[in-house]
């Protein structure tokens, strides 16, 4: 007889749950962003509480129960829901129906012309290297036009003038060849990348042409690296490619990264409506100015734990907030409770009561000082203060990048600390490159930080606030019926005591800590709604419920509830040594007064949620199928799922170190592991749902097992 994976008393004895409610309790101890833990601060925690960020109460009293979240990455399927609501998928890998009319818009330049006094003119310019590197290069573009040509990066040259210099010989003799400025290896140093450009091959010179937005400026402002002065695009396609990425334990931006260095362009080039979290597997849009297809499509056999598909051209690319939310596949494995149906229960409350809307503490970031620390420091105009909040040793980090910490507080020195420092710490190297150049201005460090990361700080902090007014809310008045004072989305929107609001949220709940930047563009008409105050008058018609809420995240344009609610925002902000109605400083882009606000709903319900209980005996299987799944057994000859190896670097390094031989014994190791467990049940619970963009997925797992997240 098998044993019913519930049937362990003694461990669910140890696994008893949580109370309904956990105490609110809007003291300096727990509101301040100074907050004290036992014998260390809260910025030298190891691990950052939930009751620090505000999230501490749930929505129903339902009984919870323990799982494992993301034991396998394929535990978390997140797939983009855009604009329309179209669950976005990766359906194929072929090219567009229109792709052989486009071949034509890509032929090759003729490499039949000796270039050999451009080359020597070139060797005069900047030395024998650099002259045998092009030469190098013009070979390889010579004997294989069509294909992906790795770009070279010419000597170090500190030189702006002579940087300049180069560009313009490229431009001048080189028609084919497009040049930018990069880092050098050791991240102190510029240097000039040279890459093939089958688009500006078919173009024509581009002299003459203005230099707007063609990726040969040393400049660090944003500008995409997509020579958009190319002549060369056929008029009957879009100006852009739109294609699906799908990725296995891949955030959005190291894929993007991965894809850009092989073709050759700078990963800010690319659009896209939002990122997604590392550890899952997800699929979501991207788009790239004047990319043919099939340059795109030929990586996938080159790449590892990606692929690239659904290829279409459109007028526009993408921008961050263009899509609804995301649709989420998850399976939550060693599923403990007292009873089967005490999962069934939960389960089931969750689709109908939804779960208390929260900023999940991947807001705040992962590391052991908190981003709304940082951004307090900033709304009170402590430039040194916040610098040495992002740059200080900290708790719970790699051994490499402590070590790094520390050595820059010991000693000082710029130079040593960024060739120690990981080059995935971008607001650290930007903060320590400023630095460098302008010794002591703490201020100008930090607007070094790409805007998008700077402005998380910020943000935080209202999220910070945010929480702690939701808690209060929902701790005083109940989530049963709206309350006197309580603000809602109006469903009338012609009375004169309404505000009008952007409800638009441009941040994805998956970014693991990170915010995106507001888009500049224009707010649809759709995205605009009205708040009004709840009345008398309103209590008595019945006309709001609960799902009707909404509070304020501070700014010039928000007003607060006409309730208690309203105090705890200033108290809290007080406490911190902040004002939320005028600037400490000058600096707009670090002031709540400069900032617009908006608002939030406090309640989320899933949608179209459905959910169902699986046993398992081998943790290594997958239970859920992901689009690849799906491919591969649509089309097995042409794409398998072995295909996409699902730790590719690791594999990668695997398979360039061991025959196949050892690797295929290595893997009849893992399968008798398995197999030793095999006699084991376990139970899992599966859920699909959709959440509109920025509510996070975390925070309805919290409801249904009733356990924290931290």
């Amino acid at each position: 007889m098998r044993a019913s994976p519930f049937q362990n008393p003694p461990l669910l004895a140890a696994l008893l749950l949580k109370p309904f409610f956990f105490p609110f309790r809007p003291s300096s101890s727990s509101s301040s962003s100074s907050l004290s833990l036992p014998g260390k601060t809260l910025a030298m925690a190891k691990t950052l509480d939930e009751s620090h960020v505000g999230i501490s109460c749930y929505v129903s009293s339902l009984p919870g129960f323990r799982g494992v979240l993301k034991q396998r990455y394929a535990d978390f399927i997140v797939n983009e829901v855009d604009g329309d609501g179209k669950i976005v998928r990766l359906t194929t890998v072929d090219l567009p129906p229109n792709v052989d009319d486009d071949k034509e818009e890509e032929k090759s330049p003729s490499i039949d012309k000796d270039y050999s006094s451009e080359i020597e003119s070139f060797r005069s310019l900047c030395g024998d290297a650099d002259a045998e590197a092009l030469k190098e290069l013009l070979g390889r573009i010579s004997s294989s036009p069509e294909s992906d040509v790795l770009p070279i990066i010419l000597s170090p040259d500190s030189d702006k003038s002579h940087r300049a210099d180069v560009h313009n010989f490229f431009k001048k003799n080189f028609n084919f060849l497009v040049t930018d400025t990069v880092e050098g290896s050791d991240g102190n140093e510029r240097c000039i990348r040279v890459r093939f450009s089958l688009k500006e091959a078919g173009g024509g010179s581009r002299r003459g042409k203005k230099r707007k937005n063609t990726g040969h400026s040393d400049s660090n402002d944003g500008r995409p690296f997509d020579s958009r002065g190319s002549d060369s695009w056929p008029e009957h396609l879009g100006k852009f490619l739109r294609f699906h990425l799908y990725k296995e334990n891949k955030d959005t931006q190291e894929a993007l990264g991965v894809i850009g260095k092989m073709l050759g362009i700078q990963q800010r080039s690319f659009g896209f409506a939002g990122t997604k979290d590392k550890r899952s597997i997800s699929t979501q849009r991207a788009t790239i100015f004047k990319l043919h297809a099939n340059r795109l499509a030929a990586l996938n056999s080159r790449l590892f734990g990606i692929k690239v598909g659904d290829f279409s051209y459109v007028r526009e690319g993408l921008v961050l907030g263009q899509l609804f939310g995301n649709r989420f596949t998850i399976t939550l494995r060693g599923v403990v409770a007292d009873s089967e149906e005490t999962v069934k229960t939960a389960a089931d409350g969750l689709g109908k009561n939804g779960f208390i809307n929260y900023y999940g503490l991947q807001r705040f970031g992962s590391g052991s000082v908190p981003t709304h620390l940082v951004g307090a420091a900033l709304l009170r105009g402590e430039w040194k203060d916040a610098v040495y909040l992002i740059l200080d040793p900290r708790e719970g980090e790699r051994a490499d990048v402590r070590e790094a910490r520390e050595f820059y507080k010991e000693h000082g020195n710029i130079d040593a600390t960024l060739r120690k420092l990981p080059r995935h710490l971008v607001a650290e190297r930007a903060v320590l490159q400023c630095l460098k150049k302008c010794p002591g201005n703490y201020l100008q460090a930090l607007k070094a930080i790409p805007r998008t990361l700077r402005m998380m700080y910020v943000h935080s902090y209202q999220s910070y606030l945010w929480n702690h007014a939701v808690s209060m809310r929902v701790q005083k008045y109940g989530v049963s019926q709206v309350a006197l004072g309580d603000l809602v989305y109006c469903k009338d929107s012609s009375p004169v005591d309404m505000v009008k609001v952007d409800s638009s949220e441009t941040e994805d709940d998956l970014n693991d800590g990170s915010l995106l930047e507001e888009s500049g563009e224009e707010i649809p008409d759709e995205k605009v709604q009205f708040v009004k105050t709840v009345d008398s008058e309103d209590l008595q018609k019945g006309t709001y419920t609960f799902e009707d809420v909404v509070l304020p995240l501070p700014g010039s344009r928000i007003i607060y509830p006409g309730n208690e609610v309203a105090n705890l925002y200033h108290e809290m902000a007080t406490k911190d040594g902040i004002s939320l109605i005028e600037s400490a400083h000058g600096v707009k882009e670090f002031s709540i007064t400069s900032m617009k606000g908006g608002y939030r709903r406090v309640f989320q319900r899933p949608i179209d949620y459905r959910w169902e209980l699986r046993t398992y005996t081998d943790d290594n299987i997958s239970l859920a199928e992901t689009d690849l799944d799906i491919m591969s057994k649509s089309t097995p000859s042409d794409l398998t799922r072995k295909e996409l190896l699902t730790n590719g670097d690791s594999a990668k390094k695997l398979a360039s170190q061991k025959s196949k031989g050892e690797i295929d014994m290595e893997l009849s190791k893992v399968d008798s592991i398995s197999n030793s467990d095999a006699l084991l049940p376990k139970m899992a619970l599966k859920m699909e749902f959709t959440l509109p963009a920025s509510c996070y997925a975390t925070m309805a797992i919290r409801e249904l097992q009733k356990s924290t997240t931290s």
